[in-house]
This record gives structure tokens, C-alpha cells and sequence, in this order.
């Protein structure tokens, strides 16, 4: 079990100036570091992040001269020391379990990927209902059966279930979700889910993506 750390008796300060707004692109310019990090990078410039995320400079440099003085003039920003300020404003220094719901191929893709781990997320349980999936293994996993969820759930103390199974199964798990205490639910279905105000979903498709992309590059 990887506990999450109460790092969060600092942070009413940051909350007070941390709005929506700034948390999108804080989260925006965190996933340009983590990228130019990889590629052997080890300063970036507040122009070079804009190239990246089409934020006007002097927006980005305003969002983080709010939490501190990070940049020095002619230098950039230090990547790893922004990183680690970033995750720190934004409250996800810790380490947090994921669930995984699928292990079909798009279960796979996801298991397999840095995607969740780059930012501080570890996938600790994948789960599947075909017989022909359970017991295999996937990144650091081996696929569990659905019936196992209730103990896996309160054992890794799981903050996000990742639903990457068919439309028609998606609700039903969204609900064993919920009877279970899970706040987060990252869904890469088609299906709208029916949770309480208190759970956030966050629906990821391709096709809204690029719908969004098509009207500002046709306007």
C-alpha cells in the first residue's frame, strides 16, 4: 500500500490564489515539463512553453510568479525544480493508486504507458471479467478478476478508477465505484455516467478532442 502523504498542512495559501483557471494551465505547463524532461532538457524558457501550449508568455510567467520566484532572466526555468513546485501547488506531490477496468487492448495501452506514473499516479490494480484476461500480466500488474474489487479497492486505498471497458458495463462499475468511496473517475467510454455531486468524472474521447481542434483551426 502507498499511503498519500499529508503534505496538505501548508497549502491554504496555495489554495487561496490557486483558481480553476490557473490550475488548467498549471497542469498544462506540467505536462510540457515532464515531455522536455524526457528529451534530456534541463531548463525551458516561459517562450518555449508557450510554443507548446499557444499560453501567451507573460501569462505563464504571471500564473507562476504568483507561488514564488522559480525563472531567472536569460536562464528559464530549472524543469525538474519547476516540476516538483508545480505538483506541490497543484496538491499532487504524493503518490496515488489507480484502478484499472479493462485489459482489453486500450486496458493495455494504458497499463503499459507512462502516462499516469509520470505524474505521480501508479495504476496498483487492473480488473477484468473475461477468464481468458485474468492472471495475465500487464506493466507491473497481474489482471485480477472484478469480483476481488471490494478488498483491492479499501487495500490500496484507490483515488481513481479508469474505466477503459465497453459503454454497456460502465455505469455498473461507476456505481461499485461509488458504494466504494472512489471521488474520481477518469472515463474512456462512450457512456454518460449518473454519479453524485461529490464524484467527479472526466470523460477522455478522441473525437471531442479533434472536433475542439477542427473549430478554432477553421475560425
Amino acid at each position: 500500500m502507498l499511503p498519500v502523504t499529508s503534505y496538505r498542512s501548508d497549502m491554504d495559501d496555495l489554495d487561496s490564489q490557486l483558481t480553476l483557471g490557473v490550475a488548467s494551465r498549471l497542469s498544462r505547463y506540467l505536462q510540457v515539463l515532464t515531455q522536455a524532461g524526457k528529451m534530456g532538457k534541463t531548463n525551458i524558457s516561459s517562450q518555449a512553453i508557450s510554443e507548446y501550449t499557444n499560453i501567451n508568455p507573460t501569462q505563464i510567467r504571471r500564473d507562476l510568479s504568483g507561488f514564488g520566484k522559480f525563472g531567472k532572466r536569460g536562464v528559464g526555468y530549472d524543469i525538474e525544480m519547476l516540476i516538483t513546485q508545480i505538483r506541490r501547488i497543484l496538491g499532487t506531490a504524493g503518490q496515488y493508486n489507480i484502478a484499472l477496468f479493462g485489459a482489453g487492448p486500450l486496458g493495455q495501452a494504458i497499463a503499459t504507458s507512462s502516462v499516469f506514473g509520470d505524474h505521480g499516479f501508479r495504476i496498483s490494480s487492473i480488473f477484468e471479467v473475461d477468464p481468458d484476461k485474468v492472471g495475465m500480466e500487464l506493466g507491473d500488474n497481474v489482471v485480477r478478476h472484478y469480483d476481488e474489487l471490494s478488498e483491492i479497492i479499501e487495500q490500496d486505498e484507490v483515488l481513481v478508477g479508469v474505466l477503459a471497458i465497453p459503454s454497456s458495463a460502465a455505469q455498473a462499475v461507476a456505481d461499485d465505484l461509488v458504494s466504494l468511496g472512489v471521488k474520481i473517475i477518469f472515463n474512456y467510454s462512450d457512456a454518460l455516467l449518473n454519479v453524485p455531486s461529490d464524484v467527479t468524472v472526466h470523460t477522455s474521447s478522441p473525437a471531442v478532442e479533434l472536433l475542439y481542434a477542427l473549430y478554432f483551426y477553421l475560425t
